[in-house]
């Protein structure tokens, strides 16, 4: 059975380590703000100038003037520090972010991004996206395999408007986790959702894919 949208945030919580600084994108991705591991030490970062976001608050606790880059409202963590753009892009630009974890629409085989415009759809811009797949250490992407119409996420060649070029180190969809191979710079299949075959996730892909069956473990959910 494919992941659901917690059950993908909860696998990619599973990347995080103990004192990372980590940014994540709108969507999917502000979910794994709930799955941090139990005595773990994560410090969430925003773009707008936020490092140390807290947990989703409760409707008592909503504070409008608190929020992320996503324009949600968000609390603040003991610690937390709040600073201007230009100082959170500095950080960002600089590698001082760990790992990033982003929605897409398009990813390659060779790990181009894709996800910040639709052609003819009215966008605000790109955000901070081509900042953090530019100058994070480690860039994992968490969406849907396919699209709602049913269409290849994961592609020989984006069709979208790039985000960036071959950055992307991981991705974890609702059907398997792929990791970049940097010899042969394409993804290869290393866990697969509960019930999910190798033969529906290539079913589902017009990227090429590296799989080594023996290889390939299931997703704890």
């Amino acid at each position: 059975m494919p992941l659901s949208r917690d059950q993908i945030a909860r696998r990619a919580a599973a990347e995080l380590e103990d004192g990372f600084v980590v940014n994540l994108g709108i969507g999917m991705p502000t979910l794994v703000a709930n799955y941090i591991p139990d005595g773990m030490d994560v410090w969430l970062q925003s773009e707008n100038g936020l490092l140390g976001i807290g947990p989703f608050p409760t409707d008592d606790a909503v504070d409008a003037d608190l929020i992320n880059a996503g324009k949600q409202t968000v609390t603040a963590r003991q610690g937390a520090s709040y600073f201007s753009s230009s100082d959170s892009f500095a950080m960002i630009r600089g590698g001082h972010i760990d790992m990033c974890i982003l929605g897409a629409m398009q990813i390659s085989q060779e790990g181009d991004i894709a996800n910040w415009m639709i052609p003819g759809k009215m966008v605000k811009g790109m955000g901070g996206a081509m900042d953090l797949v530019a100058g994070v250490k480690k860039v994992v992407v968490a969406m849907e395999h396919n699209s709602r119409k049913g269409d290849a996420k994961l592609v020989p060649e984006c069709t979208l408007p790039l985000t960036g070029k071959q950055c992307i180190d991981m991705v974890i969809t609702d059907l398997c986790v792929l990791v970049m191979d940097e010899g042969a710079q394409r993804f290869r299949l290393t866990e697969l959702a509960p019930g999910v075959t190798i033969e529906e996730v290539r079913e589902k892909t017009t990227a090429e894919i590296l799989v080594d069956e023996k290889a390939v473990s299931t997703v704890e959910v």
